[in-house]
């Protein structure tokens, strides 16, 4: 732990969440490759690596806001020691909207690659030097290959209202008519008569149809239709405008993405009214974020889902973040590389591979059976008619350890923002997401380091307490309690391992 200036007479716990993460992070490793995106000569000196990624941090380890994560590092000295700083300081180490620029700078591979450095270092401080992967009895020593990989996917939803085709063409209907006024303000003395938008009529048209409880299919249509027409219109008189003098300097960065945003979500709408379609490639779905797409899942309760579809795999209670991609895909052309990352990492290919029933196609299978790794569950097609015993044994001992990435979806979700990504920048949400896995790994490592300490605290206490029996169960108890491996409410062990 290094020194930090607090009051006289004071100093920092070394037992303090915020002091023990700030081991367990390279910060110095990745601070060379950072500065590189900054220029010596030109503007203000740049933040360090390590205030702006400890600033995302401790945003997501909280789940607060970006202002509200300003006021927590004002506030807290273990924060600001967290952040790199050398003394507290009543000031804030920098402005809100500061965290924007964070988020742009340091980008997903970035991340990544903290996120598998952290965990590398941090098992080795934990002194967690177990086997890095569990194997079967029966598989250790038959074959070269050890360990256990776990894959999965999963979509990160973008915080948009549920889209409707009525309401994109509505919203994309006001973003052309704020176009035009700013269009038209420069050239008003050279244009007498701003172009007509009728946008009160298509307004009333637009909320006689979402006032309804209940509309018909061909009233939808039809209103639609109207709203393509006056889009239509106001994209022509954009075009008229320009020719007239204006230009598209005079409106600032969100009004000229809008308006591409809008070009695009009128060329789809339109193909599918014409067709009477529900889908189009690369649909937009909504105006503000035209990069998120309709991520169909098939999931009870939620078949489509609007966001990123990510492609995750699990080592050892780790969780890695191997693709992101706002499009939908298949995730089952991911196995390979994600199989072949296991061994550059490791040295040796897993000894089994667990995974959904759409990742057991034949080229998958015939890929492990090559290298000698063993495909979890049945393939696709028919099941067979006869499966033995052990088989079945097998197959429910693999779908129980599979679902151990559930559970790690279910706390990045729960815990964390997983569940609702409020960035609104394509490149920002994209780090938030990687934010979000490496903050679940911190959380895991935090774990193993306490469990470390409450085992020295063990040893050091169980001649004091070996007259007492009551007192010994008692006090593990409480320990066991104080770090979250028991959880009361549910009454069992949250650690298995």
């Amino acid at each position: 732990m290094r020194h930090f200036c607090v009051a006289p007479g004071t100093k920092l716990s070394a037992e303090n969440r915020w002091v023990i993460m700030a081991e367990l992070i390279p910060w110095d490793d990745f601070e060379e490759e950072y500065a590189k995106q900054f220029k010596v000569e030109k503007g203000a000196p740049a933040k360090p690596f390590r205030m702006a990624l400890g600033a995302l941090i401790i945003k997501e380890q909280l789940g607060i806001s970006d202002r509200e994560t300003v006021e927590q590092i004002r506030e807290n000295p273990y924060l600001q020691y967290f952040i790199g700083l050398e003394a507290y300081t009543f000031e804030a180490p920098f402005e809100a909207s500061m965290m924007v620029y964070f988020r742009q700078r340091i980008t997903v591979k970035m991340v990544n690659q903290i996120n598998e450095e952290m965990v590398k270092r941090g098992r080795e401080k934990t002194e967690q030097k177990e086997e890095k992967l569990s194997s079967d009895p029966e598989e250790i020593g038959e074959r070269e290959n050890k360990g256990k990989l776990i894959l999965d996917a999963t979509c990160a939803p973008g915080d948009i209202k549920y889209p409707t085709d009525l309401e994109i063409l509505n919203q994309g209907r006001k973003a052309t008519e704020q176009v035009i006024d700013s269009l038209y303000k420069p050239i008003r003395t050279r244009l007498k008569q701003k172009p007509r938008t009728y946008r009160n009529i298509a307004r009333k048209e637009y909320l006689r149809i979402v006032k309804n409880r209940r509309s018909t299919k061909k009233e939808v249509k039809e209103a639609i239709g109207k709203q393509l027409k006056y889009i239509e219109r106001n994209l022509v008189s954009i075009e008229k405008l320009i020719l007239e003098g204006a230009t598209l300097k005079s409106l600032n960065k969100r009004q000229r993405n809008l308006l591409e945003a809008v070009k695009k979500v009128y060329e789809q709408q339109l193909q599918m009214w014409e067709k009477g379609t529900k889908s189009v490639p690369q649909r937009i779905v909504s105006i503000t974020q035209p990069h998120i797409r309709p991520i169909v899942r098939g999931k009870a309760g939620k078949p489509t889902e609007f966001g990123a579809k990510l492609s995750i795999s699990y080592i050892d209670n780790y969780i890695y973040l191997d693709r992101i991609s706002w499009e939908n895909f298949n995730e089952s052309g991911d196995l390979q590389g994600q199989v072949e990352k296991f061994k550059q990492t490791y040295g040796y290919y897993p000894s089994s591979v667990h995974a959904d029933r759409i990742y057991r196609s034949k080229a998958n299978k015939d890929w492990c059976k090559e290298r000698g790794i063993r495909l979890s569950g049945l393939g696709l097609g028919r099941p067979p008619k006869n499966i033995s015993e052990e088989d079945k044994r097998q197959t429910r001992i693999d779908e129980a350890f599979r679902n151990r990435i559930e559970g790690k979806f279910g706390q990045a979700k729960r815990k964390f923002s997983l569940d609702l990504v409020k960035t609104k920048l394509k490149e920002t949400s994209e780090t938030a997401i990687a934010i979000t896995f490496l903050v679940v790994n911190l959380s895991q490592l935090l774990r193993q380091f306490l469990l470390s300490l409450l085992s020295f605290s063990f040893i050091s206490n169980t001649d004091k307490l070996s007259k007492q029996d009551m007192i010994i169960k008692t006090y593990f108890y409480n320990c066991f309690v104080a770090v979250k491996v028991i959880n009361l409410e549910m009454n069992y062990w949250l650690l298995a391992s």
